[in-house]
């Protein structure tokens, strides 16, 4: 691959999540991101686009322990919640930076809001590995910057 790949590749362990009024969330997992035409299959078995994006989701893992964190997603998760809040849905931003900051992709996620929350599992026999909830995002719009 040498010579292949351009030098400051963007690493997998390079991204943040910013959502205007929330504080930083410190995702130590975060799952891809399918952003996917419908489509539909035409009589002679072909594919046609149906030209709308179709709504996806993100999963991000957070430390169970930061506390402060889980609180503000948890209470974004209430005012998704009945009686739904107005202002449930929000915009955030995904970034991924190189390894020397210099090369960043960023994405806008617009009407996101967390739809499921996944405690961890748990097992006496563990040696302490690190406690993440797994929360899942629903975005409805997903556009590059």
């Amino acid at each position: 691959m040498k010579g292949v790949i351009k030098p400051d590749h963007i690493p997998t362990n390079k991204y943040k999540l910013l959502v205007p009024g929330l504080i930083q969330i410190t995702a130590v997992t975060m799952s891809g991101i399918d952003d996917e035409l419908e489509t539909t299959e035409l009589p002679d078995r072909t594919v046609a686009s149906g030209g709308e994006r179709t709504a996806t989701e993100v999963v991000l893992g957070v430390p169970t322990h930061h506390l402060a964190e889980q609180i503000a997603i948890e209470a974004w998760f209430q005012e998704s919640q009945d009686p739904i809040s107005p202002t449930y849905k929000k915009a955030g931003s995904i970034i991924l930076t190189s390894g020397t900051g210099n090369i960043m992709r960023t994405f806008t996620a617009q009407g996101m809001f967390p739809k499921k929350r996944s405690l961890p599992e748990g097992d006496i026999r563990n040696e302490g590995e690190l406690s993440v909830t797994e929360w899942t995002f629903s975005i409805d719009d997903l556009l590059p910057i």
